[in-house]
């Protein structure tokens, strides 16, 4: 198969692998008008494992297609964004700190910038929304899945690792 072909059809296999994990796996949270998932752990992945582009790509439409799919269509052009920012951030620090800090050091910090990213992201997108002291109200709660998803993605990598489906 050519190599661009194997490039979308991963990317586009990864992108419904995120809508899935993001619909079947979060805990709702009407406190906070949405729910936490675990999608953001795949994100990261394929920010990792991906190029650049096709990481932003999977990553924003994956998790958009799940905002679409489970009601939250005015946050999907947002999430598309956010998310494919998650996956640019864990790339390029990934790649900027594997080479000083090795993989597994290097995973966590880009994980971690990337999740302050989406933290961020959705705050100043509800800012608008709702006003930006109501918004307050759901940075602890993105903090909570950005850390669930940090850690799903780092186990996730060190499995696909050490099963040699990709390298370090």
């Amino acid at each position: 198969m050519h190599t661009r072909t194997r490039k979308i059809v991963i990317s586009a296999l990864i992108a419904a692998l995120i809508c899935v994990v993001t619909m079947t796996l979060k805990i709702p949270s009407p406190l906070f008008k949405g729910y936490l998932n675990l999608g953001d752990g795949i994100v990261l992945a394929a920010g990792w494992m991906l190029p650049p582009a096709f990481g932003f790509l999977a990553a924003g439409l994956g998790s958009a297609l799940a905002d679409l799919f489970s009601g939250y269509i005015v946050y999907a052009p947002a999430t598309f964004a956010i998310k494919g920012l998650m996956a640019l951030i864990a790339s390029y620090a990934y790649k900027l700190l594997r080479k000083k800090t090795g993989g597994l050091s290097a995973r966590i910090l880009s994980g971690a910038a990337s999740e302050i990213e989406m933290t961020l992201g959705y705050f100043v997108f509800e800012g608008f929304m709702y006003g930006f002291a109501p918004s307050l109200v759901n940075i602890p709660m993105n903090g909570v899945q950005g850390l669930a998803g940090l850690g799903m993605g780092v186990i996730l990598m060190k499995m696909l690792v050490k099963g040699k489906i990709v390298s370090e």
